[in-house]
């Protein structure tokens, strides 16, 4: 079951790299604009722990809480993660980000309805994990690795950061 588990969670990691290639650029280069601060819900809090406690933390990121929202300013940057476009949670954050003009790149798995998280973000990386890579014997899927493909999209979006802040350091 691993080895199937691993070959999903390549092919996976694949489709977001080719399919959203652009936007790993585009997005690096709005975040890199201000000070970055990083809203998740639930299993993405994943992705705030890697930034700030992690091996190699993200330079100048901050976590966004409600305390810290109302200080939030228009040279501020936000990058927000949700599991699915559809995330209640995310979407008021974003309605709030949208309403105050702060720039934001939002990380989820676009959904056909109810997901306008995509439509409020100044940019969206779609995860495309609609399901489960793993089938089970009644026609079912398991194994969501949400907070996986969030990680992998995180990485790529901080090494695609540092890459244009060295350039301007030159």
């Amino acid at each position: 079951m691993l080895k199937m588990f691993t070959t999903q969670l390549t092919g996976l990691l694949k489709r977001i790299e080719e399919k959203e290639e652009y936007s790993f650029e585009d997005g690096a280069r709005l975040l890199a604009q201000g000070p970055i601060y990083i809203f998740a819900t639930k299993e993405m809090k994943a992705v705030e722990f890697e930034a700030l406690e992690g091996a190699e933390p993200l330079k100048d990121a901050n976590v966004l809480s409600l305390e810290s929202f109302g200080e939030l300013t228009d040279s501020d940057r936000v990058l927000l993660f949700s599991r699915y476009a559809s995330d209640e949670d995310a979407m008021e954050v974003a309605a709030q980000l949208q309403e105050k003009a702060i720039p934001f790149v939002a990380v989820s798995t676009a959904v056909p309805e109810g997901g306008k998280l995509q439509e409020l973000a100044d940019l969206h990386i779609d995860l495309r994990l609609t399901k489960g890579l793993l089938p089970d014997d009644f026609g079912n899927r398991y194994g969501y690795p949400s907070s996986m493909a969030a990680l992998f999209v995180y990485f790529g979006l901080k090494f695609t950061i540092e890459e244009i802040l060295a350039e301007y350091e030159e």
